[in-house]
């Protein structure tokens, strides 16, 4: 099992958006068993996957041990994937773990899952908060929304030094462009400055997920949108087989 964070400072950078997405692509056309984790307490990625989900407010429960992460797993409607639910409990996560003291417990949890699924991709929090620097320290890919301004960039900047000055992350860091319009100056004179950089583009497709609570891929496969995404998910395969974490 291999983890794939999608990470980022602020909101409203298409991260949840992202992480539905990578973990469907992962799913449908890698084939891997993969698991969507929900660690934001709006739980935006438990709504868009439009999975069943417990009545109980037990997703803190887990880090405490009380519960067994697999007991909160549920399926969903597409077939390899399903999803550990957030919820308001998550709301007290970062003080819990901050009193608890134990910087690698989303690591070890992440490791008792491993014999169930191939892939976890998880749905971060925003800022850098206890739960997010828990996760940027276990995972293998941390995928960076990032949209094509100067202050998204810096955003990008202030990430990756602290993550370094802190020694937090042992997987690569992906930057990806979000929500771009090519037609805009600003945004095109970004992906000439970074031509390596993934890019998924603004489209009213990754909108519709809201209304029919589907992944891009599963509404409209061979739209620019899913294929921008099934071309990131490929970039970030390939990063863990060069890395020998296939």
């Amino acid at each position: 099992m291999k983890s794939v964070a999608v990470y980022s400072l602020k909101g409203g950078v298409g991260k949840t958006t992202l992480a539905v997405n990578l973990a469907w692509a992962s799913a449908t056309l890698s084939s891997r068993r993969t698991l969507l984790w929900d660690l934001d307490p709006q739980a935006a990625s438990s709504f868009l996957i439009d999975a069943e989900r417990p009545k109980a407010r037990e997703a803190k429960a887990v880090f405490a041990r009380d519960l067994s992460p697999v007991r909160l797993v549920v399926p969903t409607r597409f077939e390899r994937l399903s999803l550990l639910p957030a919820d308001a409990s998550l709301r007290e996560l970062d003080r819990f773990l901050f009193d608890l003291g134990k910087k690698k417990r989303l690591e070890k949890l992440l490791d008792s899952l491993g014999g169930g699924f191939d892939r976890i991709v998880l749905d971060c929090p925003p800022g850098l908060t206890e739960t997010s620097e828990q996760v940027l320290r276990a995972a293998d890919v941390i995928v960076i929304p990032v949209i094509p301004s100067p202050l998204s960039e810096r955003a990008l900047d202030e990430v990756v030094t602290h993550l370094d000055r802190k020694r937090l992350r042992r997987g690569a860091v992906l930057p990806v462009y979000s929500m771009v319009d090519r037609r805009r100056k600003l945004h095109a004179a970004a992906l000439a400055a970074n031509p390596d950089w993934p890019v998924v583009p603004m489209a009213s497709l990754f909108e519709q997920m809201s209304l029919s609570r589907r992944p891009a891929g599963d509404i409209a496969r061979r739209s620019p949108g899913a294929s921008a995404i099934a071309s990131l998910w490929t970039a970030i395969e390939n990063r863990l087989a060069g890395s020998g974490k296939a």
